[in-house]
């Protein structure tokens, strides 16, 4: 009896690792209301074959794989359907406009000015005088636009040309070097010891993460004792 529980549930898992690879990375964490049902679903289809041995690990695969496939219906149809898409997942709601609160949004939504404070905090947004536009996305998550007094200036805009430093690879992983990732950034051994040196250590043991960039800026943290 423990030796099918175990086995059930070490296959079950497997299956819905594959499931949810095959649903995208977005569904890890940005659910959709008819993703999140899903998601709830295939849990407790799952658990049948895993608490209730007797019955056939099918009992659990077949609907777990038929909730995936509805659900990659749903994806489709949502993404060629601005109609469907719109009913299953509802439409970005415009909490502030133009500097004012929409009260009624705010209700429509069920959201208390705690929350849309909490929201703007989250965004950097302290002073609500700061913000121009605040969109409530169908994924539950607040996006802010600030005001123009308010944004950041760039360096387009000081007419400034910025140097493109190419994207951060990590090369030092909790002591661990990532040889791959110094070859990508053409740089070898001997730079990454030499780089070591200039910040008073002498092996990669010693550091618990560090990043390079196309242009040589480096991010070290050293390993805490």
């Amino acid at each position: 009896m423990l030796n099918d529980i175990i086995c059930n549930a070490v296959l079950m898992y497997a299956v819905l690792i594959l499931f949810v690879r095959l649903m995208g990375k977005r569904q890890l964490g940005e659910l959709e209301p008819s993703e999140l049902i899903v998601t709830i679903l295939i849990s407790e289809v799952a658990a049948t074959p895993i608490s209730s041995p007797e019955k056939p690990l099918y009992y659990g695969i077949v609907p777990a794989a038929v909730l995936f496939a509805m659900e990659l219906v749903l994806s489709l149809a949502m993404a060629k359907s601005v109609r469907i898409r719109s009913f299953l997942a509802g439409k970005p709601a415009l909490l502030i406009a133009h500097g004012r609160i929409d009260q009624s949004q705010m209700r429509k939504n069920r959201f208390t000015p705690d929350e849309l404070a909490e929201a703007l905090r989250s965004q950097g947004a302290l002073d609500l005088n700061d913000v121009e536009y605040a969109v409530l996305e169908t994924d539950g998550k607040l996006n802010v636009v600030f005001a123009p007094a308010s944004r950041p200036v760039t360096a387009g805009q000081m007419d400034i040309q910025a140097p493109d430093a190419g994207y951060p690879l990590i090369v030092i992983n909790e002591g661990r070097v990532l040889t791959e990732n110094l070859k990508i950034l053409g740089k070898d051994e001997n730079w990454l010891e030499k780089a070591l040196r200039s910040h008073g250590l002498s092996s990669p043991k010693a550091v618990y993460m560090m990043t390079v960039d196309m242009a040589g800026g480096i991010f070290l943290s050293p390993r805490e004792r």
